[in-house]
């Protein structure tokens, strides 16, 4: 067994006597006793601001997210929490992932099996595995990449998916705008793998006859991810110089 410190990730404990209600009541995928849970806090107006995973420990929740993320999540948290029984404080806890055989108290990514697992205060070292390749491979977005606060929905990121969001969970922030675009809309946009030759800088547009058809992503081995309005990612697409090709028209 290998684990690999994940160094850009923060642990934040929330207790309390309200924590799992308070939880609850925001997110779009609740804490779950034994595994975790990958979830998100969005804006009122349906938008992305965090992701994260949960870890119900019976007393307390833990999350574990990007540390970039971490200091504004407490301070919108707080925000909410009003009076209810809620504490959240910085754990200090170190996280580690890896794939294969996980160690003692790891823990199965829930976003998909090619993921691995995490585990929180195993030791670890800097990681060698080629994660944004396995991202690219399995569709997954990355907090600060193609998840960008303020800007995504969730859906068109694929959350249904990557088990983030449960439809039949009670109210939560931004459910309203949610829950139209899974049941009212056919999604137009939203994020795919496609195939590269050459390459551009994440945040390039990506042009369809000179059209805005979307943007691109990160890029491994000839593939990448792009967020694509998908009547217009049609023809030959470019980005910068690199020549993209998006096999997923033909069953779009």
């Amino acid at each position: 067994m290998t684990a690999e410190a994940a160094t850009d990730r923060t642990v934040l404990r929330l207790s309390g006597a309200d924590c799992h209600h308070f939880l609850a009541g925001l997110v779009t995928h609740d804490a779950q006793p034994g595994a975790l849970a990958y979830s998100a806090l969005l804006s009122p107006q349906g938008k992305y601001l965090a992701d994260f995973f949960l870890l119900d420990r019976g007393g307390d929740v833990l999350l574990d997210v990007k540390t970039d993320l971490a200091a504004g999540l407490v301070q919108r948290l707080s925000m909410y929490r009003l009076r209810a029984d809620v504490q959240i404080e910085e754990t200090g806890l170190t996280v580690s992932r890896g794939l294969g055989q996980g160690p003692e108290g790891g823990l199965p990514d829930p976003r998909h099996p090619g993921l691995g697992w995490r585990a929180y205060d195993v030791a670890g070292e800097t990681g060698q595995t080629d994660w944004d390749g396995l991202r690219v491979a399995h569709l997954i977005p990355e907090t600060g990449v193609e998840l960008i606060p303020g800007e995504s929905y969730i859906l068109e990121m694929g959350f249904d998916r990557l088990a983030g969001v449960d439809h039949r969970k009670g109210c939560y922030v931004g459910q309203e705008v949610t829950a139209r675009m899974k049941h009212k809309t056919e999604l137009r946009k939203g994020l795919a793998q496609v195939e590269i030759e050459g390459s551009a800088p994440v945040g390039t547009p990506i042009l369809a006859g000179g059209k805005p058809a979307g943007t691109l992503f990160t890029q491994s081995g000839g593939r990448a991810l792009a967020y694509l309005r998908f009547d217009r990612a049609q023809g030959e697409l470019r980005a910068a110089d690199a020549i993209i090709n998006w096999p997923g028209r033909e069953n779009s």
